[in-house]
């Protein structure tokens, strides 16, 4: 018996799948709980529909995701902190200290564990992070310590 699933079923498939099913397990188990509907042509017709609709929606995401991207390469920031005279700071500027920059500059939420620095920032002077946006898109934002007077 082919079945649509309609929920997550442990061992067998996740939402939206079409799987083969012996006849006890998918009349007696998945349909009378809702876990599973019969493949019929409208059923199956339904998950293409769902799949197309959800394939536009990552296309439509990766592409404002890549536009973000863009937008945190062009961004230029400046952080001020408390530096002695050799240009040292006090402390240091931190992941979160950025993303609060960012957050300001870009107007967008941006989460402080999406920050990634080679190496502490304790100097003043130009300095690179990359800024993870995406699983797969990341982008390499440039940033200037400056004195705070």
């Amino acid at each position: 018996m082919k079945v649509v699933l309609r929920k997550d079923v442990p061992s067998l498939g996740k939402t939206g799948e079409v799987k083969e099913v012996a006849d006890g397990y998918g009349r007696n188990y998945l349909i009378p709980r809702g876990l599973a509907a019969p493949a019929t042509k409208t059923a199956l017709q339904n998950v293409e529909a769902r799949k197309a609709a959800a394939a536009r929606h990552q296309t439509q995401l990766e592409g404002e995701h890549r536009a973000l991207a863009q937008r945190i390469e062009a961004t230029p920031l400046v952080i001020h902190a408390h530096s002695g005279e050799q240009g040292r700071l006090y402390g240091s500027v931190t992941s979160a200290d950025i993303a609060e920059a960012l957050s300001k500059a870009l107007g967008q939420s941006v989460d402080k564990h999406q920050i990634e620095l080679e190496e502490h920032i304790r100097h003043v002077g130009p300095h690179t992070a990359r800024v993870h946006v995406a699983p797969h898109i990341s982008a390499t934002l440039k940033l200037t310590v400056e004195p705070e007077r």
